[in-house]
């Protein structure tokens, strides 16, 4: 865990405002973001926020969580396709796995994700959660 809060900073542009880069040759958005495009090299990028709204194109349910989840299973991750194309994976969340189903809608929401030692450092990120909620 002690390599937890030091690359904690680093990803707070995408963890926390959820950026992406999209590159200028091919205009394709990854997430997180990249330095280089994998189809063309190119390095020109901009940065961009994701939408918030994706639709759900697999999932796997936990059934027993790891040791650092504690008594947290089972949960859902799954990969999102949002509303410009690009393809978010995070936990699954306000909703009984066994309603998860793909291609059913979700709503990207910032959330607790876990804390840290006996200092209690909270770490905060990004969640799916149906969106009918």
């Amino acid at each position: 865990m002690a390599m937890f809060s030091s690359r904690n900073w680093r990803e707070y542009p995408q963890r926390y405002r959820m950026e992406a880069s999209r590159f200028k040759k091919s205009g394709k958005t990854y997430f997180p973001p990249r330095t280089v495009d994998p189809e063309t090299g190119d390095t020109k990028q901009e940065m961009v926020r994701l939408p918030e709204i994706g639709k759900l194109l697999t999932y796997t349910v936990i059934r027993v969580a790891p040791s650092m989840w504690g008594d947290e299973g089972p949960y859902a991750l799954g990969v999102a396709e949002m509303t410009d194309g690009t393809r978010v994976m995070a936990q699954i969340t306000d909703c009984d796995v066994e309603k998860v189903k793909i291609g059913m809608e979700v709503r990207v929401e910032f959330r607790r994700i876990q804390s840290e030692g006996s200092a209690g450092v909270l770490s905060y990120g990004y969640k799916f959660v149906p969106k009918w909620f």
